[in-house]
């Protein structure tokens, strides 16, 4: 193991540098004396080397599409902006021929998979999300089907009256193949209740996952950070997503969201920075050592940050993605996409190699 060039580290550091490079897990204290200590470089150098440990210099993308089915939503989280009550301004429930005739004007061969989310609907029976996804695979049957949330899934259970596993089961069904890693926001009871995060709470998102891992789906996951929550809130999520993974090992990748702000003019008091969004890239690789990858999501942290990211422990930018809306109806100034090009020419940009993937991180094409 390369040693690290950062001079006159602590004690503390010291110590941590040896746990990860003898490969050691680290405790919730080292997490918080992470985020607490201003020596980014060897932060970024440790997450750096446990990256590479793990994928080498591969970085990997997918060809996506993001759908939203529905913005209307009973919950009324205090950071979301993408929410609409029924019937107002802006407000849509689709139909499934409805989105088919969408996603026939923005499809192109390369698209491998539809990322699906959107609102706690109350107008429409579960069978309208069931058939939402039923549609899609009847007319785009080779395109990978990434859907909800696990409050989604939660919200279902109680629309209509079936278990977690039975509302898993029915989706299968109709096409599902892996559930998307929003609804976690941060996982502490505490902060859903000041944040008025009025959906499931925090055993019923990990429960969620695992009953979907115990039914052989993989999935994905994610934090979002950068309001209420202590850096120590931060880490205990960490180390309960990290506590299901040893029990399951179905999560694939971890993906720290920076909090948008919900005013494009929003001044940058108001947005996380980027030595914040750093560090929290670099501590989620060095807590989740047994989640393959972390991914640096540009939609909320920019190209350009995205890229240094894959020098502070990411091994993924997520895809192209094409009209992003939940982030962007908040204040995110990013694009609401990026092409295939764009993707590669961003990971050759750092210096590492793009890799094209599937859903489950296949590998489909290498770009040496």
């Amino acid at each position: 193991m390369s040693t690290l060039i950062t001079p006159f580290t602590d004690n503390k550091m010291t110590a941590i540098i040896e746990k990860v490079q003898n490969g050691e897990r680290l405790s919730i204290e080292d997490g918080v004396f992470l985020y607490e200590s201003d020596d980014i470089l060897t932060l970024g150098q440790l997450a750096n080397q446990v990256n590479l440990r793990k994928n080498g210099k591969k970085v990997y993308f997918i060809e996506n599409m993001s759908l939203y089915f529905t913005n209307v939503c009973e919950s009324y989280c205090a950071f979301c902006n993408f929410r609409k009550d029924q019937g107002e301004e802006g407000s849509y429930t689709l139909s499934g021929e409805e989105m088919v005739k969408y996603v026939d004007q923005h499809i192109h061969p390369g698209i491998r998979e539809f990322h699906i989310v959107g609102g706690h609907n109350t107008h429409v029976p579960f069978q309208y999300y069931v058939d939402s996804l039923q549609t899609l695979t009847d007319h785009y049957p080779n395109v990978t089907l990434k859907a909800y949330t696990a409050a989604e899934i939660e919200f279902f259970t109680r629309i209509s009256g079936l278990s977690t596993t039975e509302v898993l089961k029915s989706l299968q069904k109709a096409g599902l193949q892996s559930l998307t890693g929003g609804g976690a926001e941060i996982l502490s009871d505490q902060y859903r209740q000041k944040m008025k995060v009025d959906k499931a709470n925090v055993e019923q998102y990990l429960d969620v996952h695992r009953s979907a891992h115990q039914l052989g789906m993989k999935t994905h996951t994610t934090m979002l950070y950068g309001s209420i929550e202590s850096k120590e809130d931060r880490i205990r999520h960490m180390v309960q997503i990290r506590e299901l993974q040893d029990e399951t090992n179905g999560f694939m990748v971890f993906i720290p969201l920076s909090m948008q702000p919900k005013n494009k003019n929003a001044g940058i008091m108001r947005r996380n920075s980027a030595y914040e969004d750093l560090k929290t890239i670099a501590i989620s690789r060095l807590m989740l050592d047994n989640i393959d990858h972390i991914k640096a999501y540009f939609i909320n942290i920019g190209a350009q940050l995205t890229q240094v990211a894959l020098s502070f422990g990411a091994s993924d930018v997520h895809g192209t993605i094409i009209n992003e809306r939940i982030s962007h109806a908040a204040g995110a100034l990013t694009p609401d996409g990026l092409t295939r090009k764009e993707l590669i020419w961003l990971i050759k940009g750092a210096g590492r190699i793009p890799v094209e993937r599937d859903t489950f991180y296949n590998e489909i094409e290498v770009f040496e």
